[in-house]
């Protein structure tokens, strides 16, 4: 969409003079929106609660409609304010994509910030190959993990955070994405575990389970075992099988669910190539799941305000080679 056509859809659908418009109340909405909140609106744009306040009394002016309510849930958006909202979205990242110059990025001479969220499955998997590529290639770039509980959707869509790597259920469409890989699963056991022998479906409904994921985005909740469908891709396959396996620990670290295969004899299901970490060690062994799970998508995602970013781009293309250099090995 252009900012022409945007400015015929706001006459069209609220008839009013264009002039009156000031593009900068355009961002405090678009802001605001996010936010719902005066306080942390005016933190995001760095400017002082009084003046959002005005800016939002400015826009209620504008539009002769109250934008933002307040109810028993905390300010809640107007049918019009939402209504207005992913068209102000849009056209604000076209904007910002459309004045962003064109540069070249030197990764040996760049001292560039690459702040990534990464689940623990692919922190164990991916990062570490990456890292040596970038120490190897750009010697002086950082890179900042942060975990899914540091960040949320709207960071990312604000290019706050560069792409977040995980598994995801549900994303927004404005975002960009690409599949790493896509990985099955795999048993993990101590090599002393007794079922190793006779390893089967009731063997493995048998013994004792350490239940181990963490997708998508925000703080964690507590686990009901009785919930299957929050439970995940194991647990869903075996519901399919009219099967439940007995859990024992809920954790969302994978080397944490290692260690207790290891210590505690419970039997780790988890992608394979985070099993694989163990293969050369003689105290594990891995073994195929007696019954068939759906394979998993590793992602990355990242905001379109970077999409076009010259630093980023290179970036992307060395998650890439990465993933690449880890399915050949």
């Amino acid at each position: 969409m252009t900012y022409s056509l945007f400015i015929i859809l706001i006459k069209s659908i609220y008839g009013m003079n264009i002039s009156k418009i000031d593009l900068n109340l355009l961002i405090y909405l678009d802001v605001l929106l996010r936010e719902k909140n005066v306080t942390r609106a005016a933190s995001q744009l760095n400017i002082t609660q009084p003046a959002m306040s005005n800016g939002l009394k400015r826009l209620r002016t504008l539009f002769n409609d109250p934008i933002l309510v307040r109810t028993s849930d905390g300010m809640v958006p107007t049918e019009r304010a939402r209504a207005l909202s992913p068209v102000i979205r849009k056209i604000l990242l076209e904007l910002e994509e459309a004045l962003q110059g064109e540069e070249e990025f030197n990764e040996q001479h760049s001292h560039r910030v690459f702040r990534i969220m990464a689940s623990d499955y692919a922190a164990s998997t991916l990062l570490p190959g990456l890292l040596k590529k970038v120490n190897r290639v750009a010697p002086n770039v950082t890179i900042d993990i942060m975990t899914p509980s540091d960040v949320n959707f709207h960071d990312v869509e604000a290019g706050k955070i560069d792409m977040a790597i995980n598994r995801f259920d549900e994303l927004p469409q404005s975002f960009h994405q690409k599949t790493i890989w896509r990985d099955g699963f795999s048993c993990l056991l101590s090599a002393d575990n007794e079922v190793v022998t006779k390893f089967n479906l009731n063997s493995y409904l048998a013994s004792k389970h350490v239940w181990v994921s963490k997708t998508g985005f925000g703080v964690g909740v507590g686990m009901d075992p009785k919930d299957v469908q929050k439970l995940g891709w194991v647990d869903e396959a075996l519901a399919r099988l009219g099967k439940k396996r007995n859990i024992k620990v809920f954790t969302r670290n994978y080397h944490v669910a290692m260690q207790l295969a290891y210590e505690d004899g419970l039997v780790a299901t988890l992608p394979t190539k985070a099993a694989m970490l163990h293969k050369d060690d003689p105290n594990y062994t891995i073994l195929k799941p007696p019954f068939e799970i759906p394979d998993i998508e590793l992602k990355m995602i990242w905001s379109p305000l970077l999409h076009h970013d010259a630093s980023h781009i290179w970036f992307r293309q060395l998650v890439i080679e990465t993933a690449k250099d880890h399915e050949n090995s």
